[in-house]
């Protein structure tokens, strides 16, 4: 029987609880880090969470193809889904005991991300939509700010010295010098933020994959843009930005100038 939509938000969301309890376990309990060949911190409560999604989707949906930070490429053939799983976005502040790491879990349908979970566990906190379902937080309807001039946004980045490591340090002090508050309230939760109208632009120069799946529907059902620099809506650029719709055009138009703002 082919699944709704419905269904395979339900299901999503609860694996994206379940694992994101599983993480609850190791955090501030002292969790050994490990670094991997890019320098990227890995912990236990990372390979343990992306195991038990992998292993929900394998038996409730055995023919589906999967992509996760820790374990890599699962193919299935002929799959027309695929789901992407980042068992803690913000490993950094999760080893550190900061409370805003995620479980992220997006399925893309045919090419689209169609699907998507942003779970803060240590935070009591979700966020999630499915394509035409619309965008909810809590159980409520989430919508993007009303804010309708850069000059008065609030705007959220992961590592403000990930500009400069990238090359992308002159649009990034003409964000700052076009906006009213930068927080650095980085990684999943800044979209989260953006989604749920709490900011009004979250910017990475460097992404993976995993790093957005869940975000596509989550930012377009909250009446949001995510995807890259340039105005397309991917995954699959290597950055990643989020804004309002109304606040797009200004954003890009500020990313793209000439010269830095006087």
């Amino acid at each position: 029987m082919r699944e709704t939509l419905d269904t395979l938000l339900e299901f999503a969301v609860e694996t994206a609880y379940l694992a994101g309890k599983l993480t609850l376990g190791y955090f501030q309990a002292g969790v050994r880090m490990d670094l991997k060949s890019d320098d990227t911190p890995v912990t236990a409560a990372d390979r343990g969470a992306e195991q038990l999604i992998r292993s929900r989707i394998e038996q409730r949906y055995p023919r589906h193809a999967i992509v996760g930070e820790e374990f890599g490429v699962q193919e299935s053939q002929g799959a027309t889904h695929r789901w992407l799983i980042d068992p803690i976005d913000g490993t950094k502040a999760f080893v550190r005991g900061v409370p805003l790491y995620a479980v992220l879990l997006g399925l893309e349908i045919e090419g689209a991300v169609q699907v998507g979970v942003a779970c803060f566990p240590a935070l009591d906190d979700m966020i999630y939509a499915a394509a035409g379902r619309g965008c909810w937080w809590n159980g409520r309807r989430a919508r993007v700010s009303d804010v309708a001039s850069l000059e008065r946004a609030y705007v959220s980045c992961s590592d403000v010295g990930s500009f400069d490591r990238y090359g992308r340090t002159a649009e990034w002090q003409r964000v700052m010098q076009a906006t009213y508050h930068r927080a650095g309230l980085g990684d999943a939760y800044g979209y989260s933020l953006v989604a749920t109208g709490r900011a009004e632009l979250m910017l990475d120069p460097i992404v993976s994959v995993w790093d957005c799946g869940p975000f596509p529907p989550i930012l377009a059902e909250a009446g949001g843009y995510f995807g890259d620099w340039q105005g397309n809506r991917t995954i699959y650029a290597g950055e990643a930005m989020a804004t309002s719709n109304a606040l797009l055009p200004a954003v890009l138009e500020t990313l793209h100038a000439a010269s830095p703002l006087r």
